[in-house]
């Protein structure tokens, strides 16, 4: 389930991403960089608010912070689970 939600995040940034390269229609690519912006500031809010949860990443900080603002709860609360398990 997770991986459906994670690709329909890649795409909605895809989508603004072509907007801003002029390659949508106006209308839709201003609503899907707005949608984008959106997401991106409730990512940044998660990330402020569960940092403590993206810290138990295994890899680099960096990469979670950049998983986090791409993806906000999904990429942070399977390391939330993990360490409620264990």
């Amino acid at each position: 389930m997770f991986f459906v939600l994670k690709a329909v995040c890649l795409g909605i940034y895809a989508l603004a991403l072509a907007g801003l390269a002029g390659l949508l229609p106006s209308g839709f690519a201003g609503s899907m960089q707005t949608i984008a912006l959106v997401m991106l500031a409730v990512h940044a809010v998660e990330l402020a608010v569960m940092f403590k949860h993206v810290k138990r990443y295994p890899g680099p900080l960096a990469i979670s912070v950049l998983l986090t603002m791409l993806f906000g709860l999904l990429h942070w609360k399977p390391l939330a689970d993990a360490a409620k398990e264990g």
